[in-house]
């Protein structure tokens, strides 16, 4: 009985952790189909976010950084992009995909209901929309990799 219990014990911490590493595969840097951004995604608690590391154009036609000029609350509008969290409460739903998070445009001020399915170890098909996931936009993001010196 006791044998039985510890390979219990063994089996399910060994499914635990594979689940858990299929659930950090989203982790790392993300370029977005337009190519215009990078996010880098990370985990904050158990939930997946994602932040803009890189734009290609990071400053306005002033020689500034750009800023969230289109968030609907005004005191925000003078936030950088650059660092800003665009991906907020993903939760791993297993079989590639995440989702109940949120993806906020900053081309338009609009937050949208989000899920996130890995097609491939670099792809990511994201799909925000509203209401229902039939009435929405996918982004093809590519994973970016990163150079060690």
């Amino acid at each position: 009985m006791k044998k039985s219990v510890l390979f219990l014990m063994i089996l399910f911490t060994g499914l635990n952790l594979f689940a858990q590493a299929d659930a950090d595969a989203i982790l790392g840097v993300w370029e977005t189909g337009s190519g215009k951004a990078r996010v880098k995604i990370d985990k904050s608690g158990d939930k997946y976010v994602g932040r803009i590391v890189w734009l290609r154009e990071p400053n306005d036609e002033n020689g500034k950084p750009k800023v969230d000029k289109n968030n609907p609350d005004a005191n925000l509008r003078v936030k950088p992009l650059l660092g800003y969290s665009m991906l907020k409460g993903f939760e791993f739903a297993g079989n590639k995909k995440w989702d109940n998070g949120t993806i906020y445009d900053p081309e338009n001020g609009s937050t949208y209901s989000c899920t996130i399915t890995m097609t491939d170890n670099n792809t990511l098909d994201v799909r925000g929309y509203i209401g229902v996931s039939l009435f929405g936009r996918t982004d093809v993001w590519k994973r970016v990799v990163v150079k060690k010196s």
